[in-house]
């Protein structure tokens, strides 16, 4: 049966959770025009969220991308605060980009579908836990799905909608569209799997770069340039990693690992030395890598 996607419902689009995902995800919304809120438990990560969003807007007006009026206009339709209960009383669409911690996030979606309106859609940005492991802390699983955003969220187009097996065709649908009015490429991924369709590709190649760099096949760096000038790719397997962390590479393959039970999926032993010696890549100046300010 055919369903009509809510998307004229959606005015408000709430996002929780203020870090680097959470923060642009909400700058995506308001540049598509929605009145977004992005909330946070932490007072200290409201202020440096909203000004880190500014300079962003202020490089794209800067180098012609964007216009000086869009830019003050988004901002505008842009709010932050710590309280959820206030934020989500009038959200339309939620999207949950916290901590990957499952009992944080099953509190998050409990709170959420208590001062959510029904209509709301509950969703999940989570790269690893698939939308079953917190819709039945909620009364509407059927409205509970993943939307997953890849990093950067203003630059990368892609968004992984991930279905279980009680969200509806509407949920769906209207996530879906809600990800190409924000000007994505959503695709739709049917069953939960781990790691679900973008990150089991990257994973294989980063699983296959670790194992010719451990195997003394070649270095890091030249496996990087393999990959950009033969395979096309912008970044080689360990600047990726570099750039979306360590750290976070790192907790994926546990996560995958808790999931599967196979040894295969721990992760490899060179990342997990790196990411015990606190190097995570060019958050913190060091990686596979070193980076100097400004490089």
């Amino acid at each position: 049966m055919e369903t009509t996607p809510d998307l004229q419902k959606i005015h408000h689009i709430l996002v929780v959770g203020a870090g680097a995902m959470g923060s642009q995800i909400g700058l995506v919304g308001a540049l598509a025009g929605y009145q977004v809120t992005v909330q946070d438990i932490s007072e200290r990560m409201l202020a440096p969220a909203s000004e880190e969003l500014s300079r962003r807007l202020d490089r794209s007006v800067a180098k012609g991308r964007l216009e000086r009026g869009a830019a003050d206009a988004a901002l505008n339709r842009m709010s932050f605060t710590t309280s959820l209960r206030d934020a989500a009383s009038t959200a339309d669409f939620v999207i949950e980009a916290a901590v990957e911690k499952l009992d944080i996030k099953r509190e998050i979606f409990r709170d959420l579908d208590e001062y959510a309106p029904a209509h709301a859609v509950l969703a999940t940005n989570s790269s690893t836990l698939g939308s079953s492991k917190v819709a039945d802390a909620t009364g509407r699983p059927d409205r509970v799905c993943n939307m997953h955003f890849f990093n950067p969220a203003l630059v990368m187009k892609c968004v992984e909608v991930v279905r279980h097996e009680s969200t509806s065709q509407q949920t769906v649908d209207t996530a879906m569209g809600l990800a190409a009015r924000l000007g994505k490429a959503p695709i739709l991924i049917n069953r939960e799997i781990p790691g679900f369709v973008a990150n089991r590709l990257l994973g294989a190649l980063r699983t296959e770069a670790l194992k010719l760099y451990d195997g003394g096949i070649a270095s890091f760096e030249d496996i990087d340039t393999a990959a950009k000038t033969a395979l096309g790719h912008p970044m080689g397997p360990f600047e990726l990693m570099d750039l979306v962390g360590l750290d976070v590479a790192y907790l994926i393959r546990q996560a995958h690992h808790q999931e599967t039970g196979d040894p295969a999926d721990l992760p490899h032993p060179a990342l997990a030395e790196l990411y015990e010696a606190g190097h995570y890549g060019r958050k913190t100046g060091k990686g596979w890598y070193e980076y100097t300010e400004g490089s």
